[in-house]
């Protein structure tokens, strides 16, 4: 199917998570030494156990049962992980906590740490000191010293070109690329992500970076829940400067051997050297919403990472409601239940890694001062950009909030 050739931005339905077990708090992660400077061939046999002790171990995990269909049988990726964006159920995963390069994917953290401090309206004039350090052989939009831009421009660019220009000007503006690692940092160890260690903002090469399917997956369910997030991550294409650019997910954007995948709403792509292919996509189908993450698969064939990608969206789509998880995506530390709130009133889902399905009250939407964004969902179907239904995804110290009832509102 050939891709749009307009701007379209395919916002994801994030409905109001499902409530994640408010009685069990996230397993501590295993104590793990500074990462090496480049990792090895083979997982280690011990990883953190963040999520779950089952996405600790080494080798795919999953629960298959009668009515659960075959994983796909040729998966190269080093690792990879489908989980249920709502619940934050893990369905399936192979290797999930191996700490890789993470490649541009480690965008998804900037981007969330970023985003909220620069009104998207605010313009910023290049000095020759914003762009230093710049990658050899780094993706870029184009940055020109000398020339104005507004932060729509510049997010513009570090979501559809990956462009490394466009971070390290946006770092620069806060306060410099130490400065913005360290925000990184800090905001990767909020979200539980310590599997990830950050050293450059853009995710070039760097000895010792890495982050693993699990936290890039966090990565994109935080970003996730904030609009402008959405809308950057799921537009195709977008004028910047005198020209147009397009966006490098190929799931999103379509390729001669890859077409735009049904439901698809972003989010993420990188390949480096060191790294290889790495995505973490998002899609929506039937009222589903699934996150998969595929880093390094050892099949060099053209748009590869995106191929393994689109056969693990299809099995989590057909599996969906029929296989028990094998773990789950934790929330941040500042939305952790206190023992108070655990305890009393609270609906208690599957521990982490008993594979238990738990309960899940309805998704849904809330309004008021509280509220952070419409999420509207789009699905490609029969060449044809459907709008479904949005939800508020309402946020705060318990995170996501339960008993939520889903309000369907047109965009």
């Amino acid at each position: 199917m050939p891709a749009p050739k307009k701007t379209v931005r395919r916002s994801l339905l994030v409905a109001a998570t499902a409530l994640l077990s408010l009685s069990v708090t996230a397993p501590a992660a295993l104590a793990v030494p500074t990462p090496p400077a480049s990792p090895s061939a083979t997982p280690p046999a011990r990883m953190s156990t963040v999520g779950g002790e089952r996405l600790g171990l080494p080798g795919t995990q999953v629960n298959l049962a009668p009515g659960v269909p075959v994983l796909p049988k040729d998966l190269t990726a080093r690792s990879w992980i489908v989980s249920d964006a709502e619940s934050g159920e893990v369905l399936a995963a192979h290797n999930a906590h191996w700490r890789l390069p993470p490649a541009s994917t480690l965008k998804m953290l900037f981007a969330d740490t970023l985003l909220p401090r620069f009104p998207r309206t605010m313009e910023h004039k290049v000095a020759s000191a914003d762009l230093a350090g710049v990658g050899v052989g780094s993706s870029v939009v184009g940055i020109k010293e000398g020339h104005s831009y507004t932060v729509h421009d510049l997010w513009l660019g570090v979501f559809l070109r990956s462009g490394n220009d466009a971070v390290h000007v946006l770092s620069a503006m806060n306060g410099g690329v130490a400065q913005t690692v360290g925000d990184m940092q800090k905001h990767a160890d909020e979200l539980q992500a310590l599997d990830t260690h950050v050293v450059s903002p853009d995710g070039y090469d760097e000895p010792g970076q890495v982050s693993s399917a699990y936290d890039l997956t966090l990565f994109a369910r935080s970003g996730l829940q904030k609009k402008d997030f959405r809308d950057y991550c799921s537009t195709v294409s977008a004028k910047f400067e005198s020209g147009e650019i397009r966006n490098t997910n190929r799931l999103l954007s379509g390729d001669t051997d890859v077409p735009v995948y049904q439901g698809i709403a972003g989010v993420k792509n990188g390949n480096t050297t060191n790294a290889g292919a790495t995505f973490t996509g998002v899609a929506e189908r039937n009222g589903k919403v699934l996150l998969v993450t595929v880093m390094n698969p050892q099949k060099h064939e053209h748009n590869e990472v995106y191929k393994e990608s689109a056969k693990l969206f299809d099995w989590g789509f057909q599996a969906a409601g029929k296989v028990n998880a094998v773990g789950e995506l934790v929330p941040p530390k500042s939305a952790a239940p206190s023992p108070a709130q655990s305890g009393a009133g609270a609906s208690a889902g599957p521990s982490a890694g008993s594979g238990g399905s738990g309960s899940r009250p309805v998704a849904g939407a809330a309004t008021g001062a509280g509220s952070r964004g419409v999420g509207v969902a789009a699905a490609v179907t029969g060449g044809a950009l459907v709008l479904l239904a949005g939800a508020v995804y309402l946020i705060n110290r318990r995170w996501p909030l339960p008993d939520l009832v889903r309000r369907r509102t047109r965009p």
